[in-house]
């Protein structure tokens, strides 16, 4: 036994520089937030830190994958015909 940990964090719409921010780009995330249902926002990048450490700080946790997405689930996307 090696004792190695693996979990993994799924992260929904966090919000990083790669939106930009401009007026455009704070439209576009205002409408990606309306499906979170909690807080109605983008996650931010301190949050997804505290969740790693938070791993990282509990030997019991192994072999997860957690979801830190404001509870948003995405709606399928239909093909055009």
């Amino acid at each position: 036994m090696h004792g190695i940990r693996v979990n993994t964090i799924a992260p929904g719409f966090i919000d990083t520089p790669i939106y930009g921010n401009s007026d455009t780009s704070a439209t576009y995330k205002a409408r990606l937030a309306q499906d979170v249902l909690f807080s109605r926002r983008l996650g931010s990048t301190d949050e997804v830190a505290a969740l790693a450490s938070a791993c990282l700080d509990n030997p019991c946790l192994n072999a997860e994958t957690i979801r830190i997405d404001g509870g948003i689930r995405m709606h399928p996307s239909l093909p055009d015909r």
